[in-house]
């Protein structure tokens, strides 16, 4: 923010240092702090281009994407109408959205994070800047797609020379990219050195700690709690329990805005979630992730399927009949800024589910707010500040307190540490870890982040174009995926080890989304869930799942398992063909 003086729209000021643009051909070096705010309108966008964290925020609610990618162009390379329209066209098509031509008239909030975060970075790359300043540009996008975007960075690296400033918690992503790394604490540079050298050898105590803190995958997923295992063998009811549940969104065309064709989001997902459980939901951004998990909350509704809370139907249930039990099932958001009110203090923010409810007299608000911050590890004080006062990690914290509030048998975690740091991430982790340990919750656990799938779930689902294509034990799925597109997902994992640089490619050529954008009474494709054993629940039979010996899908050490996946997936795999 202080490179291209944003930081003083912030309120901030620089008091000290200089901020030197070299030149290039000839060209005199710019002196950034000494810049007029006209002279800056022509370096930003231009020379020196921002990929921000949050692309909800950053980009214009009230301006089609289009218009809001072309006005760089047509600003900065002087490209006329027709001109722009198609030099954006090729940028989305550059960053992988699908179908760029329609995005072109889309709204902001008509695009899921991940894909927002995609029009970030192709308005970024637009004029081919000499800097490029990414600010955690790859926290909403899963891994194939992060994959994706960092190839085309070091492509046009190689192409244009363009040098990168890349700010990420994400270590592995650091050994995939990096060739010098900075280490910041607190504002200052505790360590620098070559990317290797900060791997192998790091000096500074908060860099071990960084470290340690990374989650690797194939670690091995947790055991089932004791008191969970137990309901389990007593067969009671799931917490949760979706049965070939769709969701379809009307698309509106034509002069009086009638709808003629239909998003197929989500499409036959069954899933159940047992007491004391957590499930893993993994899939590239735009799958449908989070709209199935809304659905499953009834916060949008179903085309057609049937939705259980313990038991009990309330796929149709009246919204009046629906509010007492929305006790039982809170939802964590990925954006824990977003999901808090700014004017209400901590007190009421964290106690509001419960009042709500009527769980609680108002005498007893705040001996409840200070129990709930205490459970999350924040301290008493807290409850007299306000949202913005706090960190991100400490305001998720704050969301888990208020989920918690209603005494809730399930909470739907929807990326809920995408945005935070390693350090950070482990804490909240650990603490959802606890809860369920002390409180017997069931955790839906969406993230695109595998390496932490696999560190807090006992079972994982891999989602595609709006179905699940395989479910199963977490140590089964990822060590013996029998899926092509689960292969892709893991061979695309950054891994936290710069000797391994590029490696973890090589599961095959992308897998083609199918169409989900039809005219009504047009459905898509659906693929039937094929059991393989007892543990190794269902793999799609879409045409696409391993044949024997689908374990070794990676040479040895290619991929994120240090020694590769375990070969005895095979067994299970053949059982299919």
């Amino acid at each position: 923010m202080a490179i291209l003086r944003l930081i003083e729209r912030e309120g901030g000021a620089i008091t000290a240092g200089r901020i030197t643009l070299h030149g290039q051909a000839g060209a005199d070096d710019l002196e950034l702090t000494a810049l007029a705010e006209r002279q800056l309108q022509q370096v930003r966008g231009n020379r020196i281009s921002m990929v921000f964290q949050e692309p909800m925020t950053a980009l214009n609610p009230v301006m089609r994407l289009g218009h809001q990618v072309a006005e760089v162009l047509r600003l900065h390379q002087g490209l006329d109408r027709r001109q722009s329209r198609a030099a954006v066209i090729d940028a989305f098509a550059k960053v992988g959205i699908p179908d760029p031509a329609a995005r072109l008239d889309q709204f902001p909030h008509e695009l899921s994070g991940g894909l927002r975060q995609r029009v970030m970075i192709a308005m970024a790359l637009a004029c081919r800047p000499d800097l490029l300043i990414a600010d955690e540009p790859t926290t909403a996008l899963d891994v194939t797609t992060q994959a994706g975007i960092l190839d085309l960075i070091r492509s046009l690296q190689a192409e244009t020379g363009m040098a990168v400033l890349f700010i990420t918690h994400d270590m592995g992503v650091v050994a995939e990219i990096a060739d010098r790394v900075v280490v910041l604490q607190h504002g200052r540079k505790v360590e620098e050195g070559r990317v290797g050298q900060i791997f192998a050898r790091p000096g500074a105590s908060y860099t071990r700690q960084l470290m340690a803190a990374t989650p690797i995958l194939g670690s091995g997923a947790p055991l089932l709690p004791a008191k969970a295992a137990r309901q389990a063998r007593r067969a009671t009811p799931p917490v949760l329990e979706a049965r070939n549940l769709s969701v379809r969104f009307p698309v509106s065309t034509g002069r009086l805005g009638m709808s003629r064709s239909q998003y197929h989001a989500v499409n036959g997902v069954s899933l159940t979630l047992g007491r004391g459980e957590t499930l893993g939901l993994v899939g590239e951004s735009g799958c449908g992730k989070s709209t199935l998990a809304r659905a499953l909350l009834r916060l949008v509704p179903s085309a057609e399927g049937r939705i259980l809370w313990e038991g009990q139907d309330v796929t149709d249930m009246p919204a009046a009949s629906l509010r007492p039990l929305r006790a039982k099932a809170q939802m964590i958001f990925q954006d824990p800024f977003a999901s808090l009110n700014p004017r209400l203090p901590v007190r009421d923010l964290i106690t509001e589910p419960a009042r709500l409810a009527g769980q609680i007299a108002p005498r007893d608000l705040r001996d409840l707010a200070v129990e709930l911050l205490r459970k999350v590890g924040l301290e008493d004080a807290a409850a007299d500040r306000y949202a913005h006062q706090f960190s991100g990690g400490q305001r998720q914290r704050l969301c888990i307190a208020r989920a918690l509030s209603v005494k809730p048998a399930l909470i739907v975690a929807d990326e809920a540490v995408s945005a935070l740091d390693v350090s950070v991430a482990r804490q909240i982790t650990d603490l959802m870890a606890q809860l369920q340990q002390e409180e017997g919750i069931s955790f839906l656990f969406i993230s695109h982040d595998i390496a932490v799938v696999e560190r807090v779930s006992h079972r994982v689902a891999v989602m595609f174009a709006g179905q699940i294509v395989e479910t199963g034990r977490t140590d089964d799925v990822l060590r013996h995926p029998s899926h092509r597109y689960t292969r892709q997902l893991l061979s695309a994992v950054p891994v936290a080890d710069p000797k391994r640089r590029g490696r973890a490619r090589g599961a095959g050529p992308l897998m083609t989304k199918p169409p989900l954008l039809l005219a009504k009474g047009q459905a898509p494709e659906r693929w039937t869930l094929k059991p393989l054993s007892d543990h190794h629940a269902a793999v799609a039979d879409d045409g696409e799942c391993a044949g024997a010996g689908a374990g070794a899908f990676r040479p040895q050490g290619s991929g994120p398992f240090p020694d590769g996946p375990d070969t005895g997936g095979g067994r299970a795999a053949a059982l299919i063909d």
